[in-house]
């Protein structure tokens, strides 16, 4: 067999980290794919990013890593994975304040598009948020019980959203706020 592939999902279900399977349009593998496709685009963000940046992409790629092995674990194996805590949510918080006091706020609705960066890190966000209610979803149906998951993701948007203005103000009179139709 191939080190590739195994076949075995050919079934349309998938392998959870102790025993047991999933159907692969599970909520749960829904939320998976949701949170693997925000690091994909955290992943595009950060080729864009300067060094600073970029660290603080590479390392919200490595927790959510860590929040995607705790979501794919049974219910008795959860606890083994659990890595995510409130310190992840402060060091969030922090990235904020710190981007945060060299940006203007918007003030409003902004359009993206200003540069790539910025557009990327728009689209990191709204992927967030899906990901965000896909978690609010397994948590109201107990499958996941950590809660700290679904405060990560929501801080998380926050983030991005703030990194997204600071992008769009690089080179540019600032990001380009959403107007009616003409």
């Amino acid at each position: 067999m191939s080190r590739y592939f195994t076949g075995i999902g050919d079934d349309g279900t998938t392998g959870l980290l102790g025993d047991g399977r999933v159907k692969k349009t599970d909520a749960r593998m829904e939320t998976l794919g949701t949170i693997d496709e925000l690091s994909a685009f955290l992943g595009l963000a950060r080729s864009f990013s300067i060094r600073d940046e970029g660290e603080i992409l590479k390392k919200i790629q490595a927790s959510l890593y860590e929040i995607m092995a705790e979501v794919a674990a049974t219910q008795e194996n959860q606890p083994k994975y659990r890595k995510i805590g409130e310190e992840n949510i402060l060091s969030l918080e922090k990235n904020i304040e710190s981007i945060s006091k060299n940006v203007k706020s918007p003030g409003g609705f902004i359009l993206p598009g200003d540069n790539r960066k910025a557009a990327t890190l728009s689209v990191a966000r709204t992927v967030c948020r899906r990901a965000e209610r896909r978690m609010v979803e397994l948590l109201n149906e107990g499958i996941v019980t950590n809660k700290i998951l679904q405060a990560y993701l929501n801080r998380l948007s926050s983030l991005l959203f703030v990194m997204e203005v600071q992008a769009a103000s690089e080179g540019t009179k600032g990001p380009t706020p959403a107007k009616g139709q003409d």
